[in-house]
């Protein structure tokens, strides 16, 4: 028995000592096993159309992801890149004047609304618009380029991309094998071993599928709009739109419901209730009706915990937590479903 209890101290030191070996690839093995697992039924279908070789359907499926995802998403990227640049620019050179837009949405708040904002900051409003004005410049000529590089350099996206095709490849072709070993060795029934691994797959490609989805959807009706109204940097604000349609319930909406408001304070009151009209009945309407389908539905996650998960796991893992988040609760879920079961 004490031989059993060291041998099993042994093994969790090992297996700490691994993950801490591989934390620094965090982010390269979490989108690697994402990508299996939501591709994963792309894969068998491949795999039965090449006969069952296995190194050429992962293969195939390397080359699938390269053209058909991460390349696309590159270019998309890049072109945000240049426009993020080019609205830094136009506000450093007056191009885009910030002060004045400032302006005129200030005097178009009520007189009570300008009082409070002069008791919360400067005591008279040209010294609060100089202070927005140069505020958003600064932070977006230093901000821009760092959110966008994704906090690493060119030769380190490059590596970390390359780590995660690798991995990719070998998930694909093992993955299996590699499954059936993990979930053997869990010390629970066979029966809950099963129902804790479909749990955590089902929460994945659901989570993954609908919540990209659902942005997209929301990014590119938001872009959209702003495009026919002519606002500067479209593509800019589609991007940054669909990032924060990974928050339910509000995500978009801290960005076109903003424009609506400044247009309504600069006496542009069709375009601004338009606006609001379109982003209410049409870009919210995606969330409220795509999201809970996609994802609540094959979850079975009330709608609050996928939301406060969501902004919990972004908030400890960064861009990972939109999945990791509702994957945790998801399996807490589950785990006190069946242990309640047994009871």
């Amino acid at each position: 028995m004490s031989k059993n209890k060291t041998f099993l101290v042994l093994i969790g030191l090992v297996t700490l000592a691994f993950g801490w070996v591989l934390w620094p690839l965090f982010g390269a093995v979490f989108w690697a096993l994402t990508l299996a697992i939501v591709f994963a039924p792309l894969h068998d279908i491949v795999l039965a159309r090449l006969g069952g070789r296995r190194n050429l359907a992962a293969a195939a499926m390397i080359v699938g992801l390269l053209v058909l995802v991460i390349l696309p998403m590159l270019l998309i990227i890049a072109a945000m890149v240049q426009e993020a640049y080019a609205l830094v620019a136009a506000i450093s050179s007056g191009a885009v004047d910030v002060q004045g837009m400032a302006q005129r949405a200030l005097d178009g708040l009520p007189l009570w609304v300008q009082d409070l904002v002069q008791g919360l900051g400067p005591k008279d409003l040209p010294a609060l618009q100089d202070s927005l004005a140069s505020a958003i410049s600064g932070w977006l000529a230093a901000n821009v380029p760092l959110v966008f590089a994704i906090g690493q350099s060119t030769a380190g996206l490059v590596a970390g991309l390359g780590v995660t095709l690798y991995l990719v490849f070998f998930l694909f072709r093992d993955g299996k094998e590699l499954t059936a070993h993990v979930t053997h060795a869990i010390p629970m029934p066979p029966q809950m071993r099963a129902h804790l691994l479909q749990t955590f797959t089902t929460v994945v490609r659901a989570t993954v599928q609908g919540d990209i989805l659902v942005a997209l959807l929301q990014g590119g009706l938001g872009g959209l709009g702003f495009w026919v109204m002519g606002i500067h940097a479209a593509l800019l604000w589609t991007v940054l739109m669909s990032v924060l349609s990974l928050l339910p319930v509000f995500g978009a909406a801290l960005v076109w419901a903003p424009v609506a408001v400044y247009f309504m304070a600069t006496g542009q009151a069709v375009a601004g209730l338009g606006l609001l009209a379109y982003g209410i009945l049409v870009i919210s309407l995606v969330d409220n009706l795509v999201r809970p389908y996609l994802v609540g539905k094959a979850t079975r996650i009330p709608d609050f915990i996928v939301l406060l998960s969501t902004i919990g796991g972004i908030a400890s893992f960064g861009v990972q937590g939109f999945i990791t988040g509702p994957v945790v609760a998801a399996m807490f879920i589950a785990v006190w479903r069946s242990f309640l079961a047994q009871k």
